[in-house]
């Protein structure tokens, strides 16, 4: 009976391939409409997405320079207005690169193929029924229907109240209110209309539903690899807090394990066992290492900053090749 929610993953590219030009604009626009048409735009690309805030802030930051007071008050003819729609799109598919948005799009499609095969249908209406008469007393309220449409949720193609408030009106247009008890055959009629009407909305206008996953590539890494003075805070903060005599692959696992996050890499966690791989493949690579013989000119920091920075890229070139999923706190 299930089918998951399929998932949709931003990640910039589409961004790019977007044609830029304003052929709509016949006078100049101000910096304040401009960002308007952007964030517009930038949404109608995304399957109507909203901007979430860090990507807004970015994209504003980089087509302002910085000083977003004095760029909404500035005037820009359609060529301008153009190029600029062009740097406000590049902020947000950058950022996108480094930080994917996983989504589900929900368009009634999946709710349509509950409704269209008769016995799947039947088997979700039973399993509903059954989880939701928990007394089993083989009956349960009208009212009950909301809580089976929740129980459904986003990953059955039901979206939540807070993005849908239609579907408080579709429940009360058919009568699934109320205090009276329904039998098995009898939840199941009502559940149908109620779930036709919906994929009905759904179908005129899909709404997309940010998933709490956050999606690590090697492109935040890289990053991290070219800002050499972040890298030396870090490995000067690890020394001094951990003087227990490691050797620099001892310290290298100690700082990933404490910093990843800030290092662009998946907290580590028994329960994913994708990320808990990733770490095994990484570490057990370290440990197999032969073990060099220190030059005496070497200086540990410098020993210590290579070795990071060699796991670092062994990190970025596993995720780069395959991606990690971890779930996050949106």
């Amino acid at each position: 009976m299930s089918n998951p929610a399929v998932l949709t993953i931003f990640d910039g590219d589409l961004l790019r391939s977007i044609d830029l030009n304003l052929p709509e604009l016949q006078h100049g626009v101000t910096g304040a409409q401009l960002l308007e048409i952007s964030e517009s735009k930038v949404s109608q690309s995304l399957s109507g997405l909203s901007l979430p805030p860090h990507l807004k802030n970015a994209a504003i930051s980089q087509v302002s320079d910085g000083d977003e007071v004095n760029f909404r008050r500035t005037e820009f003819n359609q060529q301008q207005a153009s190029e600029k729609l062009g740097v406000f799109f590049s902020a947000v598919a950058d950022a996108l690169k480094d930080t994917p948005i996983v989504v589900s799009i929900l368009d009634g499609t999946m709710l349509k193929m509950f409704l269209e095969d008769e016995d799947d249908f039947a088997m979700l209406a039973e399993n509903l029924f059954t989880d939701l008469d928990e007394e089993d007393k083989g009956k349960l309220c009208k009212s009950e229907i909301r809580k089976a449409l929740v129980h459904m949720g986003v990953e059955m193609g039901v979206p939540p109240l807070s993005e849908f408030p239609m579907l408080d009106d579709i429940v009360k247009k058919h009568d699934a209110d109320g205090d009276e008890e329904l039998g098995q055959a009898q939840f199941a009629e009502l559940l149908q209309p109620v779930l036709q009407d919906i994929a009905d909305v759904l179908h005129e206008k899909p709404i997309t539903i940010v998933q709490n996953v956050e999606i690590f590539t090697g492109s935040r890494i890289h990053k991290i690899l070219g800002d050499e003075k972040k890298l030396k805070c870090l490995v000067e903060k690890t020394i001094l807090e951990d003087s227990n005599g490691k050797d620099s692959q001892g310290w290298v696992k100690t700082l990933i394990i404490k910093n990843g996050k800030e290092l662009g890499l998946p907290p580590l966690s028994s329960d994913n066992e994708q990320v808990a791989l990733l770490y095994e493949t990484i570490f057990s690579q370290l440990n197999n290492k032969e073990k060099e013989t220190a030059d005496a000119s070497t200086n540990l920091k410098e020993e210590f900053m290579d070795a990071l920075k060699d796991i670092l890229k062994k990190f970025e070139e596993l995720l780069e090749t395959t991606p990690v999923y971890s779930a996050t706190n949106l």
